[in-house]
């Protein structure tokens, strides 16, 4: 069997194209959940905490370069002229992005857990307990005054 031909096998094996649906869809997936947090949920967080973007708190570690035109306050600005900082803010705005899209990952495995689950076999019916031996002895008793 060739390269070629194991290579045709492999990729049409049915977990291959699963995993790359997935892959596809989870990369959506991921930029609507960054877009929540980003546009959604961190102005909040950064509006409570006194500033309106979050995402720009740092600690700054290394000196500003000779030269530098940006903006000092400026994360991006810094990040670019490469100063080393703490990123903080920055860290936990991709924090929270990922505990948004890990709980909604679980909601949907908890859903469609729930709507493939097999519904419950009935119970099976239990056989019949035996006939105690007094009983057995009645009847024979019945049986025998009815002859």
């Amino acid at each position: 069997m060739g390269l070629i031909s194991e290579f045709k096998t492999f990729i049409n094996r049915g977990n291959v194209l699963d995993l790359a649906v997935g892959v596809i869809i989870g990369g959506a997936f991921a930029t609507i959940t960054k877009s929540l947090t980003d546009d959604m949920i961190m102005p909040v967080v950064g509006y409570l905490f006194g500033g309106a973007d979050f995402s720009g708190y740092f600690i700054r570690l290394g000196d500003i370069p000779d030269g530098f035109k940006g903006n000092a306050a400026s994360y991006a600005d810094l990040k670019a002229a490469g100063v080393a900082m703490l990123g903080w803010g920055e860290f936990l705005t991709v924090l929270v992005n990922f505990l948004i899209l890990a709980f909604i990952i679980f909601l949907l495995v908890k859903l469609v857990n729930k709507v493939m689950a097999e519904p419950e076999a009935a119970p099976a019916p239990a056989e019949p307990a035996p006939t105690p031996e007094d009983i057995v002895l009645l009847r024979e008793i019945r049986d025998s005054l009815k002859k």
